[in-house]
């Protein structure tokens, strides 16, 4: 497969080779744009932290800073080195560089996901338990990020050792993996989709859901207590609102750029013969994940 999948095989032909030259430099073009529009974007966004670094919003202000790092990861292993092979038309590089840009292309994935997750989990405990996490805030936080971190580096090193430079053809040497056959491309391809969506994502769902009850049923116990003493009703504070909408939009804008790449990674490997892995459609689900490193410093700076 192309563009930032972990999965290629020798059936396929390379970027722009399939006889559509032009298809391919629009995708080259698509993919340059978001690599400049997620690289200026982040550091834009790194500035605009670097800033506010004395104000004191500095537990919001830890997790965006990583999320930030975690999406230049993607820009610069996933997005640039897809953009430079679809100019190419292959891998032009030694046999380093090609396990070391995959293993960097997936602990961008990881990074990104897991940054989320450990984001989403400290608003729950902030909304939730507010006395546990003041007392436990600091170290929590640092732990979440350090553990996001770990997991993203340990679980993307499978990549070194299934991607390697290999001649494909007469001469011809491209960064291709190599799987155990039949089962072996399945297992893999299930198993990172499992652990980069699947159960960041039910993480994630579980706590929302937990955070959205909570201010509900809050405001609505505050409010029967106003109504009950003949004073104005209160709420959670406009900074929390803020904060917890902000997570909610990221999450769904990764849910919506992410859901139709792993949809189709996890076809390719179960139903190949049916699955959409070539033509337009194919290449639009491909730059569409890319694209959500692009989006995610604009919902910070319009949330900040």
């Amino acid at each position: 497969m192309s563009s930032s999948s972990n999965n290629n095989n020798s059936s396929e032909k390379p970027p722009g080779e399939d006889g559509e030259p032009h298809f391919a430099l629009l995708r080259a073009g698509i993919l340059g744009l978001v690599f400049f529009l997620a690289t200026c974007g982040n550091l834009f966004f790194l500035g605009t932290l670097w800033k506010k670094r004395k104000r004191n919003t500095k537990r919001t202000q830890l997790f965006l800073l990583h999320l930030c790092l975690a999406d230049l990861v993607v820009a610069f292993f996933q997005v640039l080195p897809q953009f430079l092979m679809e100019i190419t038309h292959r891998f032009r590089g030694t046999d380093f560089l090609c396990r070391s840009v995959k293993y960097l292309q997936v602990v961008g994935m990881f990074a990104s996901t897991y940054m989320i997750v450990a984001m989403t989990i400290d608003r729950y405990h902030a909304v939730c338990k507010p006395m546990v996490s003041f007392l436990k805030g600091s170290f929590r936080r640092s732990l979440s990020i350090g553990a996001a971190w770990i997991i993203s580096l340990a679980f993307s090193s499978p990549q070194i050792s299934i991607f390697s430079l290999q001649e494909v053809e007469e001469n011809r040497f491209d960064c291709w993996a190599t799987f155990i056959e039949p089962w072996g491309s399945r297992i893999y391809i299930t198993w990172i989709s499992l652990s980069v969506f699947i159960l960041p994502a039910v993480i994630v769902l579980y706590c929302q859901i937990r955070i959205c009850t909570t201010i509900y049923f809050n405001m609505k116990r505050k409010a029967l207590q106003a109504g009950r003493a003949g004073t104005k009703g209160g709420g959670v504070s406009n900074a929390m609102m803020k904060t917890v909408k902000m997570t909610f939009v990221i999450i769904m804008t990764y849910t919506v750029c992410w859901s139709p790449f792993f949809v189709v990674q996890l076809w390719s490997v179960w139903s190949p013969s049916s699955a959409p892995t070539q033509g337009p459609m194919f290449a639009i689900i491909m730059l569409l994940a890319s694209l959500n490193s692009c989006t995610n410093p604009w919902i910070y700076l319009y949330y900040s």
